[in-house]
């Protein structure tokens, strides 16, 4: 299970980035989390694994839980934002899947939240989760689903009409290693690690957030988007904002904030009982 030019391209992307997610897309990526821990079982006393804990929004929650909480993520930057925020953490480490630095059977469970989009061997990654998590215990991922939903989407929209060429592709998950971001393809994956009773859901929702926040993620480099405006002339930046501002305020309440319509898949499965 080595690195792929996928997993490399992941790492260079996140690299000291943790306050530029925590300012735009943490929140988006925070309403699964309590969805994501109940999947999971996660209570009082239990013992969790939050692999790639970004900036801590599933770790503090499980936590408030009284859970056990050990807290890992790929991205330095991370971990020393977690290690700050969420003190009740039992442990925050440096660590990605799927090499977590683990004994089996280590937890009760093990969640994932919107961590597999961005791994380069999606099923080597939940086996290990699965290795990491006790007889019986739970193992609960989320992933944006495909096609992207209208919060997602719309950035393209934004690029089109401001005539933003398009430059080469950003390395991908290779095909053989590659799932279906569907229900079915997400639930697959997880019975095709040998997990059991396994279950996968959509959640919808509307992501509220200020417009300038929504703006930030991408303007400082975030997701696929933000590779794209990182490359622009400032020209062409002030294009993008003018799009920017047209084609989001459909969704601008009177309050100022934007209501945007997205999606995630949440699959649970249980390790066998004789693991």
């Amino acid at each position: 299970m080595t690195k792929t030019a996928f997993d490399e391209y992941e790492r260079s992307r996140w690299a000291g980035r943790a306050g530029a997610y925590d300012s735009s897309l943490a929140a988006l990526c925070a309403y699964p989390a309590p969805a994501l821990l109940d999947a999971a079982n996660v209570g009082a006393g239990t013992r969790v694994l939050d692999a790639g804990t970004g900036s801590g929004t599933v770790a503090r929650l499980a936590c408030a839980r009284h859970a056990s909480v050990v807290a890992v993520d790929a991205e330095p930057s991370m971990v020393e934002l977690v290690r700050d925020r969420v003190p009740s953490v039992d442990e925050v480490r440096l660590a990605s899947l799927p090499h977590l630095p683990f004994a089996s059977r280590s937890f009760d469970a093990a969640v994932a939240n919107f961590v597999i989009n961005h791994v380069g061997d999606p099923l080597a990654a939940i086996i290990e989760l699965r290795r990491v998590v006790r007889s019986a215990g739970r193992v609960a991922v989320t992933v944006w689903p495909y096609p992207p939903p209208e919060a997602q989407s719309l950035w393209g929209e934004v690029f089109d009409a401001a005539g933003v060429g398009r430059r080469a592709a950003a390395p991908t998950v290779d095909a053989d290693r590659d799932f279906p971001r569907t229900p079915d393809g997400l639930a697959g994956l997880l019975d095709q690690a040998g997990l059991t009773d396994v279950r996968c859901d959509t959640i919808t929702w509307a992501h509220r957030t200020d417009p300038e926040a929504w703006w930030s993620g991408p303007a400082n480099g975030i997701s696929k988007p933000g590779l794209v405006m990182e490359t622009q002339p400032a020209a062409m930046i002030a294009r993008i904002r003018a799009a920017y501002d047209e084609l989001t305020a459909r969704y601008r309440g009177s309050d100022g904030l934007l209501a945007l319509p997205t999606a995630a898949l949440l699959a649970s499965a249980s390790v066998p009982l004789d693991d």
